[in-house]
């Protein structure tokens, strides 16, 4: 065990890693009466292709989020229901890259992480629990096809992107997951469900040393080989297309508009660009910018505009979106602004207001227990230690935004999707 210190955030991270390659990050929190414990596999719905014992393998789309469905049956019966009954809030989510377990606690901690990690591991499906989630998920795609803030979401993503599979729904379709079978899950779980392609985070008043031991007694011994995945190869750095429409029973005009970004190389480049790019959105686009005031007392926003940046493996982009009246202008609002970024450059005190911000937003999310192993998760994926944001944030400077801006929000990286009332103009 090695534990490193944090004195930045405050933070003592004890990490081990077993011999069957697992990573292990616990954070102690001496007195706190909740625990949360993160178990999650380098493994999401962009997943699609891969290499399993030598062969190429071409899945359908959902695979990833039917598996975590999937997932919480046993043998003996159901590990949510396992969980709920001592006492445990546990739940999990499927992302792009990756799909996670969790729990939250007061009571029976290590009682709750053997049955975590024992579900997690040992895969029990048959051909007519797999039709009944069949049916299950169906529902949910359908709900998500009638919900305008995915299809917005993912219209752009198909505008954005050219091949890279982020731009395919998580859940898929209701053609795509009736191509899954048990045996599906069986080879996705063999290949992605190994210790060396998982990682676990604890944050909690728990001993280190007994959350290590408890996790050597109940995960396999052999770690699992490299995953070979296709992503389609690069991406060209133009926007695929200009957007996309779409017509569905909303009041007011919704919009996602994206800018594609160069994919960002595994490592602390990696965060550093995450960060960059988060505080590029907030000289574009944040509440405090010149460029957010206008746009609101214009009418062309309102308070539920919002923004980020997102990095995967492959591909990257920065999204804003909300309701308005005016999709288009906003748009191109939002293109002039960047341009006189680019011409002009950021007033120091802004800048230094934004980002002294947007660094104190990122040192209060460490109070989230679950926002805290989540990101340690993510970062051990990407290949960097999250908690050292502070020295690389330190290294960001105003003409690095300036010229991330310069570069990333131009017209030809641009797209724009709405979904506008039926029967519209």
């Amino acid at each position: 065990m090695v534990c490193a210190e944090y004195p930045r955030v405050g933070e003592t991270i004890a990490h081990a890693q077993l011999d069957n390659g697992l990573h292990i990050y616990v954070d102690r929190k001496p007195g706190f009466q909740k625990s949360y414990a993160f178990f999650a596999t380098s493994y999401g719905g962009m997943d699609m292709k891969f290499r399993l014992d030598g062969t190429w393998r071409d899945t359908p789309a959902g695979v990833a989020h039917f598996l975590e469905h999937k997932m919480f049956d046993t043998e003996d019966g159901n590990a949510l229901q396992t969980l709920a009954g001592n006492g445990a809030s546990p739940n999990a989510f499927t992302s792009s890259a990756m799909t996670g377990y969790y729990f939250e606690s007061t009571e029976r901690f290590y009682e709750n992480l053997k049955v975590l990690l024992s579900f997690v591991s040992i895969p029990y499906f048959t051909r007519e629990s797999v039709d009944k989630e069949q049916g299950i998920i169906g529902q949910e795609i359908r709900m998500v096809e009638d919900d305008p803030d995915n299809q917005v979401f993912y219209a752009l993503m198909e505008s954005l992107f050219d091949h890279h599979p982020v731009q395919v729904s998580i859940a898929g379709t209701q053609e795509s997951i009736s191509h899954i079978t048990a045996d599906t899950l069986y080879a996705c779980h063999k290949a992605f469900y190994t210790p060396s392609n998982m990682v676990l985070t604890v944050a909690g008043d728990v001993d280190p040393e007994q959350v290590f031991k408890i996790a050597a007694e109940i995960l396999p011994r052999e770690p699992g080989g490299h995953i070979e995945r296709d992503y389609g190869g690069a991406e060209p750095a133009a926007a695929a297309s200009s957007g996309k429409e779409l017509r569905m029973e909303v009041s007011t005009p919704i919009f996602q508009l994206g800018f594609k970004t160069d994919p960002a190389a595994p490592g602390e480049e990696r965060l550093r660009l995450q960060l960059l790019g988060e505080l590029a959105c907030e000289v574009l686009l944040g509440n405090s910018s010149p460029l957010y005031a206008r746009l609101y007392s214009q009418g062309l926003i309102n308070k539920n505009f919002g923004y980020g940046a997102e990095y995967y493996p492959g591909c990257g982009l920065l999204a804003a979106g909300g309701e308005s009246r005016d999709p288009g202008a906003v748009r191109d609002a939002v293109l002039e602004e960047a341009a006189r970024i680019a011409r002009e450059g950021v007033d120091e005190q802004l800048f230094r207001r934004l980002k002294k911000g947007v660094y104190g937003a990122k040192v209060r999310g460490l109070n989230s227990f679950e926002n805290l192993c989540i990101e340690l998760a993510q970062g051990h994926f990407a290949g960097y230690e999250y908690l050292c944001f502070p020295k690389v944030y330190d290294g960001i400077q105003r003409c690095h935004v300036e010229e991330y801006l310069r570069d990333t929000a131009v017209s030809e990286r641009c797209a724009l999707a709405v979904v506008r009332p039926k029967g519209g103009a």
